[in-house]
């Protein structure tokens, strides 16, 4: 295991920036995930830990030691790719034991350290198949077992799950925290473009947005508390509803075409936005207050719940979770209400202002 310290890491491509300056400490054993959009640079950052691509400026150290100059084979790591990159001659034995072999592994620590792996893996029934009589989530579970045998000091994955169905994904992020907590020891970084993973697999998830860093922290952190109005629409599935909110004569928020909310407007702001989660909405009660009334133009039944899209009058629909026992019909007229710590408030900039102090 090892503990990573960024400073100022810079990457460019030519006169192209990829990475602007990252600053970031990963404790050893903990296990973090970047994640965002596509062309965000999460790759690329992980690339830079493993040595894969040279750091155009600043300091990436293990263990307090610089290792900008170390190739990868001297820096400890080892890496998961979103392809599995098997033999396809090779057994999965042999597969699991190729670079052990390579380094000149005996063949009695070889035998042990493939099979410690398999047995952790599930593996041990395939060691004599080839890769093309598994399963895709097999296959992914040899390319890890591959990484596991060289004891690294840092596991890197690179989206390994992009290339397998919704069924096996779910299956193989279970089998990834399992192996976490197997190897509570080892430190973890793991990329993904899908913010499921990232709320279900991280200690600490860092957001990237234009090669920067947008915000870091625990998953419900990074839930409840949104530096920035990007985390707030990127976390969280169904996304935030953003609405264009404005400043009252009495201070007070309203919707830009739409209905007064009970909470005091950013000082001095002229123009906002107005931020609340499809599902911390629900149905009005008798006499309750509404947040926003309007018409149901579309209903996307989940199984286990509903999201009801809603035309209000303001400048998108509002989505709205609703349990699956709520019968709601396109053209139904629904009355919506939510409680007031609720809703989150962003300034023109993007800036959160205002954060819920909810615990995590």
């Amino acid at each position: 295991m090892a503990q990573l310290t960024l400073r100022n890491i810079r990457k460019s491509f030519g006169r192209s920036e990829v990475i602007r300056g990252v600053d970031l400490d990963i404790a050893k054993g903990e296990f973090v995930v970047f994640v965002g959009p596509s062309g965000c640079g999460k790759s690329t950052l992980l690339r830079l830990i493993a040595g894969l691509e040279e750091i155009t400026e600043g300091e990436l150290g293990f263990d307090g030691t610089v290792v900008n100059d170390l190739p990868p084979k001297e820096r400890g790591v080892a890496m998961v790719f979103q392809s599995y990159a098997l033999y396809p001659h090779m057994s999965v034995f042999d597969n699991m034991a190729f670079g052990l072999k390579l380094a000149g592994a005996g063949r009695g620590a070889v035998e042990e350290r493939v099979r410690e792996a398999a047995r952790l893996l599930e593996l041990e029934p395939l060691l004599d198949r080839r890769p093309r009589q598994l399963s895709g989530g097999q296959r992914q579970r040899v390319a890890i077992g591959r990484a596991i045998v060289r004891d690294p000091r840092v596991f890197l994955f690179d989206e390994p799950l992009s290339n397998l169905d919704a069924s096996l994904r779910g299956q193989m992020r279970v089998e990834i925290a399992r192996l976490h907590e197997r190897m509570a020891d080892t430190t973890m970084v793991y990329v993904t473009h899908d913010q499921v993973e990232a709320m279900t697999l991280a200690d600490r998830i860092v957001v990237l947005r234009d090669g920067q860093v947008e915000q870091v922290g625990a998953p419900m952190d990074l839930y409840l508390r949104p530096a920035t109005r990007f985390v707030a629409e990127f976390i969280g599935m169904p996304a935030m509803n953003v609405l264009p909110a404005e400043r009252t004569a009495d201070g007070k928020v309203r919707l830009q075409g739409g209905a007064a909310v009970d909470l005091a407007a950013p000082s001095g702001a002229g123009t906002f936005s107005l931020g609340i989660r499809p599902e911390d909405l629900r149905l009005a009660g008798e006499g309750e207050a509404a947040f926003l009334e309007g018409s149901v133009v579309l209903v996307e039944r989940l199984g286990e719940a509903q999201l009801v899209h809603i035309e209000a009058g303001i400048a998108i629909p509002l989505v709205v979770k609703l349990p699956r026992s709520v019968r709601v019909e396109r053209g139904d007229r629904l009355r919506v209400a939510a409680d007031a710590a609720a809703f989150h408030l962003f300034e023109e900039s993007g800036r959160a202002v205002g954060l819920r102090q909810e615990a995590a």
